[in-house]
C-alpha cells in the first residue's frame, strides 16, 4: 500500500519507521526530531513546500504525549521551563508561519539562518563536551547516573524494595527567576530572558515546522547549563503545544493561499506521529539508564548535521 506525498508514491510503513528511528534517540535530548524528519521530507519525499511545515507539526502533535507521559511519571518534568517555552514560542509560531508564507516558501535563504543559528547551538553544545573540566550540572548528572545504577542493581539482588527515584523539585518561579533543584544541585536562569529567547526560537520553529524544541533544549543544556535529564520533558511538552497552535494556524491560512500547498499533509503526518509515539515512549523510558554524556553527544552531532546540511544547501544553490 502506497501513499502519495506531492506527487511522489511511498510505502506506507516508510515514514513511521523513519521517525521510530529519529525519535527513539533524539527523545532522549528533549527533540521530537522533527527537524530531522524536515530534510527528509525536502531531499527523499521531494516534499518541498510550505505544507511540509505544518505536516512536521502534525508529527509532533501525534508522537510526543507518549515521551511526555513518561517524563511526568518518572517526576523529570521541570513545569515552569515548560510554560516559559510556551509563552515564548507561541507568539513566534504565529508570526513564523506569516512569514513562511509570505516571504519564504522557498525558504532557501532563511535556510541558511537556521544552519548558521543551529551551528552555533551545536558549537556550544559539543564545546564542554570536549573540556576536562566538570562543572556542577555534570557532576549532578554523573551522582544521577550512579543512583540509578546502584537503584537497578539492589532491585535485581532483591536487597532493597522498590521506590521511586528522586523527583525534581521548584524552588522558586517568579517572573524575574526560576530555581530548581536536581539530585542535591539547584540551578536558577532568568525568566525575562529565557521568554525572549523562546519567542525568537518560536519564530524559526513556526518556519519550518519543527516546533522550537529542537532548538531549545541544546539551549537549556549548553548556554544555561541546566542538567540534560530535567530539561528533555519541558521541551517536548512545549513542543507539543505550540505544535497544535502551528497546525491549526496553518489550516486556517490555507484558503487565503490557493497557489500554495499549506494545510499539513495529514495522512503523512499521522504515518510520522504512530512510529514517534513509539519511539518517544522508549527514548524517554531509556533516557535515564543512558550517559548524559552520550546524550548530549547525540543531540550535538543531530544538530550539526542538520546545521551544516542547510548551509551546504544553500552555497550549493547559488
Amino acid at each position: 500500500m502506497n501513499i502519495d506525498v506531492n506527487g511522489t508514491e511511498v510505502f506506507f510503513l516508510i515514514p513511521p519507521l523513519v521517525s521510530f528511528c529519529i525519535s527513539l534517540f533524539t527523545s532522549t535530548g528533549g527533540v521530537s526530531g522533527a527537524f530531522l524528519l524536515l530534510p527528509f521530507q525536502f531531499s527523499v519525499l521531494g516534499f518541498t513546500g510550505p505544507a511540509v511545515s505544518p505536516t512536521n507539526q502534525l508529527y509532533n502533535i501525534v508522537a510526543i504525549p507518549s515521551g511526555v507521559y513518561r517524563y511526568i511519571k518518572e517526576g523529570r518534568m521541570v513545569w515552569p521551563l515548560t510554560w516559559i517555552v510556551v509563552f515564548g514560542t507561541l507568539p513566534g509560531v504565529f508570526i513564523g508561519a506569516l512569514i513562511r508564507l509570505n516571504y519564504l516558501a522557498e525558504a532557501s535563504n532563511f535556510q541558511l539562518f537556521a544552519g548558521l543559528v543551529l551551528l552555533y547551538i551545536g558549537y556550544r553544545l559539543i564545546q564542554p563536551l570536549l573540556s576536562k573540566k566538570k562543572a556542577d550540572v555534570q557532576n549532578a548528572e554523573q551522582r544521577f547516573q550512579e543512583l540509578v545504577k546502584n537503584y537497578k542493581k539492589a532491585i535485581a539482588d532483591g536487597s532493597t524494595e522498590k521506590k521511586s527515584l528522586p523527583r525534581t523539585k521548584v524552588i522558586k518561579f517568579s517572573l524575574k527567576i526560576l530555581t530548581y533543584e536536581f539530585y542535591g544541585e539547584r540551578y536558577s536562569v532568568n525568566t525575562i530572558i529565557i521568554t525572549i529567547i523562546s519567542f525568537i526560537i518560536g519564530i524559526i520553529g513556526g518556519i519550518y515546522g519543527i516546533g522550537g524544541g529542537a532548538i531549545m533544549a541544546p539551549i537549556y543544556v549548553a548556554i544555561f547549563s541546566l542538567p540534560v535529564y530535567t530539561v528533555a520533558g519541558a521541551a517536548l511538552m512545549g513542543t507539543f503545544i505550540t505544535s497544535i497552535a502551528g497546525v491549526a494556524f496553518f489550516q486556517i491560512l490555507s484558503p487565503y493561499y490557493p497557489q500554495l500547498s499549506v494545510a499539513p499533509n495529514w495522512i503523512l503526518g499521522i504515518l510520522f506521529g504512530i512510529g514517534g509515539f513509539i519511539g518517544m515512549y522508549l527514548g524517554a523510558r531509556m533516557q535515564k539508564n543512558m550517559s548524559a554524556k552520550v546524550i548530549k553527544w547525540v543531540l550535538s552531532l543531530c544538530i550539526l548535521f542538520i546545521a551544516i546540511k542547510y548551509i551546504l544547501d544553500f552555497i550549493l544553490k547559488l
